[in-house]
């Protein structure tokens, strides 16, 4: 620093002093005193001609260079300097008479170290004649590699930024996003540039605006110097993602608020689990409220309203209503939401018969779709249920009744939710039955007794009363051990002052509501369970007891520590890919690579000298060479974004070839300068081989089964022909016909490159063509199809009910042998689609018809099979199939029906 000084001072009397001196001084350089000032000068000092030769240098410059003053004086300063344009840019200027101030530069010192100097000259002119130049050189080495060292930390700093594993933003004053890391980009869906400059507020799901928003104002006032939150964020999907979010102030030297830096970790997993245990918590919460409740029902009142209570709690539907067997008919006793007509409509309505004795739930997740009397389903649809669950209340085998949760929207309940529909149908029935029978402590007890959870009664000095079979399963001690004492038999020292506390709630008449600790069993081993403790109560409704049952949830913790595991594993997994990774520089130039990279290549990479990739030798995937510089990583680095989609083959030299498929990715600094690239190489060797294995199975499967379709048609034929009976020639030559129908479809599905999927077009086209050569050659098919790629599941059954529904167009909508034309078409309607089969006959109602035909009730069946409607319209007569084409809602069609 003092040098720097010394010479900037120097340098304005060095420069501009002498010439005012010129005057009074013949000679700057005869001057005594001044050739002492130039010789010993602390800062160095040098003149150079009008051609570059040096022309003098002091001591100074030629101890920090190493040089004598003959190596140095005498030669041209351009063999000095590293950069040759730098000298001559430096030249040039004061060949025009320019004044050059601190110009950086490189100089070679004589042990071939490199010295960064920062330059001071200007040019030393008689009557308009160049002399010489006048130059002082500042040494700033150290001070040019700190200032490199600075910038590597600088982008290693926003390296690190970007690439961490968490969504880091930062904010002004207002909540506007300055800078944002892929990451978090990654998070929400949005690329950087949508996202910067917005208020982080705008992706900020609604609900959760107001609360992060008035913390933030806070923490930009000073109130606060950080806080953290949970809140949710719009995608640009549309699906929520939740975050923990932890923002932190940026202040000034004065502490004030600068911008803060909002650091936001993904927890939607951990939500969606808490929702989970939050809803199971609800349903059991639900359950234990209603068991308490009907312990101390003394009318039916008392035991139809909580159990609707129950029913919408536990279920989330919005109505509910209780119907109970009186006479043998079906009768509203308990309703929420139900208008008058609504109930005088469907009372009396049961889906089981009054004897029946295992009567199983019936869900009806759609109400548009339900299979029901065309009554019943425009009375419910009026009413606006979406969605309705019939629940059976029985009581030792009998049918008492049955309650319904009805939701305003289609709803599809989970096996879970069946099973608390059911646990609550059972409670149900257990309070009716009770309020009939005049042992109703009994039953109670027997509630209590066939309960898989330990229930437990003790009175307020925490004396154990009653203590069920649940009870002894849990803890392992016999009734007759633990009665008349202590609870605090099965609390570990530890907890023994969790007791107190309970009792003290207890006789303050409070709910202890799914409270989790730790018991110990019999056998000394401990138990996570589950606590809900009610107070008991006398006739005059003084607490003198508590009613505790413990729910054993050691599973569910297992469960919980499965998911840590599961997901650190998985983290490892991540860590450890036998992929091929290598890394560049900006330039191309390898910096990195793994193991895996070696391996794929058959060679090691020469850091800093390979460019783009690590492999010796490249080519399309058609053989033709690939240059180097044109390979995906040097698009990505010349393009500065991802490229995806592509396929190589690398050479090693041992001349074997290597498919593979790159995933090369520019780095950027903190300014959005690409300053390398990184790249994954997937060795697709094996699925390559895979694929053609495939491709040749698929192709001798599709041989032989076209063999044996042709074969069993053929022998169809023969037995047709031969037999004597006429009914048999029929169904022969219908089966006959029917194999040739699937024979034409099979040929279109493995004719085609797609292994799950077929076009529509060419399907269609093929079984009318087979069912035309059927029929009498003065029908008319017109066949038609939109460009609808449909799942592999659909065809066969798909071919069988266009060649029924041609058949019964021709033989009775076309009287057999009259000519006529049939229009068949498949196109697409909405989000499904529709077959449709027309003729010119006048058509015919499918309820008359249906007992009679056989081919009816197979087209009825296989659209069924496929998830699809059948209608028929008449004048003309036209048939309609309609279906989906996701294969998902396929196999959810064919999966819940036994036919």
């Amino acid at each position: 620093m003092e040098q720097g000084v010394l010479g900037g001072a120097l340098a304005k009397g060095f420069l501009t002093g002498v010439d005012s001196r010129e005057r009074h001084e013949a000679d700057f350089v005869g001057s005594s005193e001044l050739e002492d000032f130039f010789e010993n000068a602390a800062v160095p000092l040098h003149l150079v001609a009008n051609d570059g030769t040096i022309l003098r240098a002091n001591r100074a410059e030629l101890d920090m260079l190493g040089y004598t003053a003959e190596e140095y004086v005498g030669r041209s300063i351009r063999d000095f300097h590293a950069d040759p344009a730098a000298i001559e840019d430096i030249l040039s200027r004061l060949s025009r008479r320019e004044d050059v101030q601190h110009y950086r530069a490189r100089l070679r010192a004589k042990d071939g170290s490199m010295r960064w100097v920062e330059i001071t000259s200007n040019v030393r002119a008689v009557d308009g004649r160049f002399l010489n130049t006048r130059c002082i050189t500042i040494d700033v080495t150290e001070k040019t590699k700190a200032e490199e060292l600075l910038r590597e930390h600088e982008q290693r700093l926003a390296a690190t930024y970007h690439s961490a594993g968490a969504g880091i933003v930062e904010t002004d004053a207002k909540g506007r996003l300055l800078r944002v890391n892929a990451h978090f980009c990654d998070l929400l869906g949005y690329d950087r540039e949508a996202l910067v400059g917005e208020s982080i507020f705008d992706r900020t799901f609604a609900a959760d605006v107001e609360a992060d928003r008035s913390q933030y104002m806070r923490q930009v006032a000073g109130e606060i110097k950080s806080y953290t939150t949970e809140k949710r964020f719009v995608r640009q999907d549309g699906s929520l993602l939740w975050a923990l979010m932890t923002s932190s102030s940026i202040c000034d030297e004065q502490g004030q608020f600068r911008y803060a830096v909002r650091v936001q970790h993904d927890i939607s997993e951990r939500k969606a689990i808490e929702a989970t245990l939050a809803q199971r918590a609800e349903e059991q919460g639900a359950l234990h409220r209603f068991t308490e409740m009907l312990q101390h029902a003394r009318t039916p009142a008392d035991v139809h309203e909580p159990a609707l209570d129950a029913i919408q709690r536990a279920l989330g539907c919005q109505r509910a209503s209780i119907l109970l067997l009186n006479d043998g008919i079906m009768k509203f006793v308990a309703w929420r939401g139900l208008s008058d007509a609504y109930r005088t409509a469907v009372e009396g309505h049961s889906p089981w018969p009054e004897d029946c004795t295992d009567p199983q739930p019936i869900c009806l997740g759609d109400m548009q779709k339900a299979e029901l009397p065309d009554k019943l389903k425009r009375t419910i649809l009026a009413e606006g249920i979406g969605a309705v669950c019939f629940v059976p209340i029985t009581e030792g085998g009998r049918l008492l009744g049955k309650f319904l949760a009805y939701f305003d929207q289609p709803w599809d309940c989970s096996a879970d939710q069946v099973e608390v529909a059911r646990t609550i149908a059972r409670q149900l029935g257990f309070g009716i039955e009770r309020l009939k029978a005049q042992n109703a402590a009994q039953r109670l007890a027997a509630i209590v007794e066939s309960s898989h959870d330990a229930i437990v009664s003790k009175d307020l000095n925490g004396i154990i009363s009653t203590w069920n079979r649940g009870a002894e399963r849990l803890f392992g001690y016999s009734a007759a051990e633990v009665v008349g004492k202590p609870i605090t038999i099965v609390i570990p020292d530890d907890r023994l002052d969790e007791e107190p506390l309970i009792l003290g709630r207890i006789r303050r008449g409070e709910l202890v509501d799914h409270f989790e600790t730790v018991r110990r069993r019999k056998d000394g081993t401990l138990v996570n369970i589950s606590l809900t403790i009610s107070p008991v109560r006398d006739a005059t409704g003084r607490v003198v007891g508590a009613s505790k049952i413990a729910r054993d949830i050691t599973d569910q913790k297992m469960a919980e520590a499965k998911v840590r595991d599961s997901q650190r594993h998985l983290q490892d997994l991540l860590a450890a890919i036998p992929a091929a990774i290598y890394t560049t520089d900006r330039d191309g130039k390898i910096t990195y690579f793994n193991e895996a990279a070696v391996a794929l290549a058959g060679r090691t990479p020469v850091i800093g000298s390979d460019e783009w990739c690590v492999t010796w030798k490249l080519f399309w995937p058609d053989g033709t060479p690939l240059p180097h510089d044109q390979c995906p990583m040097a698009i990505s680095l010349r393009e500065g974004k991802p490229v995806r989609g592509y396929e190589a083959v690398a050479e090693r030299p041992d001349g074997t070839r290597i498919p593979f498929v790159p995933y090369p990715t520019p780095m950027r600094d903190a300014n959005g300068k690409v300053i390398g690239g990184i790249n994954m190489l997937v060795d697709v060797s094996e699925r390559k081989q895979a694929e053609t294995q495939q491709r040749i199975l698929l192709d001798e499967l599709n041989h032989r089964v076209k063999n044996n379709m042709m074969m069993l048609k053929s022998l169809l034929s023969v037995a047709a022909r031969t037999s004597r009976s006429t009914e048999a020639r029929d169904t022969l030559q219908e089966a006959s016909n029917r194999v040739a129908t699937m024979a034409a479809a099979q040929r279109v599905l493995y004719d085609t490159a797609d292994a799950s999927n077929f076009s529509a077009q060419p399907f269609l086209g093929a079984v009318c063509e087979t069912a035309k050569q059927m029929f009498p050659p003065n029908v008319r098919l017109v066949c038609e199809a939109d460009s609808i790629q449909l799942p592999n599941d659909v065809a066969m059954p798909l071919a069988l009910i266009v060649n029924e529904l041609l058949t019964n167009a021709v033989k009775y909508g076309l009287n057999g042998s009259v000519g006529g034309t049939v229009h068949v078409s498949i196109r697409r309607k909405g989000e499904g689609n529709s077959l449709i089969v027309e003729d010119q006959g006048p058509g015919f109602d499918l309820n008359s018809v249906r007992a009679t035909s056989s081919g009816l009730r197979l087209v009825e069946g296989l659209a069924r099979q496929i998830g699809a409607t059948f209608e028929v319209h008449r004048d003309p007569c036209r048939c309609v199939v309609a279906f989906s084409q996701a294969p998902l809602e396929i196999g959810r069609a064919t999966g819940n029906r036994d036919d």
